[in-house]
């Protein structure tokens, strides 16, 4: 697991850095970042269930917007044919940009998810000491 979310940290920080051209940076950097952090903290052995909740929560709401929005996943399926979203880099249109947006947020749950799982499995092993009295 420390290999996955170190590849991960770098990931998520090359996926904010490539945000500073987007029309919305303000609000995609601090979503990656965020991801980046609790996988480097994941890398430490250091788990946050509630943050991954947090993130689980916030970034799944968001993309069952971005699935219902003007230009989201279903006008993608339904009015252009799922149209590649890797032509070119730059969003010519714009349910690309929102398809895309979309599926970078499904990426990011699946990662909180994966290390929010692991996180649980390692706690089970630990053992409760008991108290004396």
């Amino acid at each position: 697991m420390k290999i996955f979310n170190i590849i991960w940290v770098v990931l998520f920080v090359t996926f904010a850095g490539l945000q500073y051209n987007d029309p919305d940076p303000y609000l995609w950097m601090p979503i990656y970042l965020y991801c980046a952090w609790f996988c480097y903290l994941a890398a430490k052995k250091e788990f946050y269930p509630i943050g991954y909740a947090a993130g689980i929560i916030i970034f799944t709401g968001y993309a069952i917007y971005k699935i219902f929005d003007n230009n989201g996943l279903i006008d993608w399926f339904k009015f252009h044919h799922a149209e590649s979203l890797v032509q070119t880099m730059k969003a010519e249109k714009p349910w690309i940009e929102e398809v895309r947006e979309f599926f970078g947020l499904l990426i990011c749950v699946a990662v909180l998810a994966i290390n929010w799982i692991y996180a649980i499995r390692e706690n089970k092993k630990v053992p409760v000491k008991k108290r004396r009295r």
